[in-house]
């Protein structure tokens, strides 16, 4: 099985025989990941990060998993063709399907994510969890693994959220519209007992405000930053040391489009260049 090689495990080299430090690669279907950027870039703030949105094919979830496989592979590999020295997968649906695939293809590290069922079991008092992810991270082979493996018997209800996930896409983050679709999805929760809401899906941290609104009093468990944590330790490992702390951005949609919403999500505007992958 053939291997995408980058120019060199530590350093890149662009026109002019320049080099410059290996980056962190993440990506996501669309913007969610940028949740998970934000908690490298806490960890990493010298880090050169570049960040990849496939928007055109955003969302993950209704799709066949084959089909998230070959995306998952085509966003890698061009992470790594731009100079990442280790790719940082920043959705769940994706490393669901691809984790493998992209780990015996790839010559670069590389860091998955799924839902934090593990650390919701230990911090539920009523033993019932509710997991809110997308229809493709429910109904994989992986979520299903990750259930036997934690639940212990607590109850895991799971809730499919697509439009919340267009919430973020769209760049709602507050608002009537944007309090009304939280609330369908997680309002109802509290009256089955649930004390324990999963984020399994890395568009729905810049939304937690509205879920905490929505669901008083139960605790919220994001994995982004203990893949923050992870992608540290596998960077020192990978010899990626810090750069110029600049963030890249690219999107397989049209950056005219994208570029407003993820200027919200991020909190601030960001270069936006097309990736044809």
């Amino acid at each position: 099985m053939r291997r995408v090689v980058p120019p060199s495990p530590l350093s890149w080299t662009c026109e002019g025989g320049i080099a410059y430090p290996a980056m962190i690669g993440i990506f996501d279907s669309g913007l969610g990941g940028l949740s998970v950027a934000r908690a490298v870039r806490a960890l990493l703030p010298g880090h050169d990060l570049i960040y990849l949105a496939d928007s055109a094919y955003c969302p993950y979830g209704p799709l066949a998993p084959e089909v998230v496989r070959a995306r998952a592979l085509a966003c890698a590999t061009w992470l790594v063709a731009q100079g990442a020295g280790v790719v940082v997968v920043a959705c769940n649906t994706a490393t669901s399907a691809a984790i493998e695939t992209l780990r015996a293809r790839l010559s670069v590290p590389v860091v998955g994510m799924e839902p934090g069922l593990k650390p919701a079991v230990a911090a539920t008092r009523s033993g019932r969890i509710a997991v809110l992810a997308t229809s493709g991270t429910l109904g994989g082979e992986r979520f299903q693994r990750l259930r036997e493996r934690f639940a212990h018997g607590a109850e895991v209800i799971t809730v499919a959220c697509p439009a919340m996930v267009q919430l973020v896409e769209d760049g709602e983050l507050d608002g009537p519209r944007a309090r009304a679709v939280v609330a369908a999805c997680v309002e109802s929760l509290g009256a089955r007992g649930v004390d324990t809401l999963v984020l399994g899906c890395t568009h729905f941290p810049p939304l937690r405000p509205l879920i905490a609104e929505s669901a008083p009093g139960a605790t919220i468990i994001d994995t982004g930053p203990a893949v923050a944590a992870q992608t540290a330790r596998v960077a020192a490992a990978a010899r990626i040391g810090p750069g110029d702390g600049i963030v890249r951005c690219a999107t397989t949609g049209d950056p005219a489009l994208v570029a407003p919403s993820l200027a919200r999500v991020w909190g601030a505007p960001l270069p936006l260049e097309r990736a044809r992958c």
